[in-house]
């Protein structure tokens, strides 16, 4: 099954996040077992790269962008998409943005912890716990 991971989740991973961290973990263990291929939007790097320096420090956000290069696809953020995020109308554009990644690379769904950002989107969205069962 190919998702795409909402930025908060590999932030949850990477930053440690409590109560979080846990469920984050479960979700990459089935991505490093190749039971999951993992997407992000390619502007979710930019996103994970200035929360991580500016919460701890450069060279940590180096190494947090390096580790998950290593487990994650990126799915490309050209015209096309930001066309059809713009076309969207969720509340938020960075979550239009990875909607439009999912659909038009034809991935399965979208994994967040915060399923109301989604509520309009006629897109699979899951938590981490629906995704977790489906494998």
């Amino acid at each position: 099954m190919k998702i795409l991971i909402d930025t908060n989740i590999v932030l949850d991973l990477l930053l440690e996040r409590e109560p979080f961290i846990e469920s984050a973990i479960a979700l990459f263990e089935q991505i490093e077992q190749g039971k999951l291929v993992g997407y992000i939007a390619a502007t979710t790097i930019t996103n994970i790269f200035y929360i991580i320096r500016k919460a701890e420090s450069r060279e940590t956000a180096i190494a947090a962008i390096q580790r998950i290069l290593t487990g994650l696809q990126l799915c490309a953020v050209d015209r096309t998409v930001v066309a059809t995020a713009l076309n969207i109308g969720l509340k938020d554009f960075e979550d239009s943005i990875q909607l439009a990644c999912a659909v038009l690379n034809y991935l399965d769904g979208i994994v967040t912890r915060d399923l109301k950002d989604f509520s309009n989107a006629n897109f699979p969205i899951w938590s981490i716990s629906d995704t977790l069962a489906q494998i």
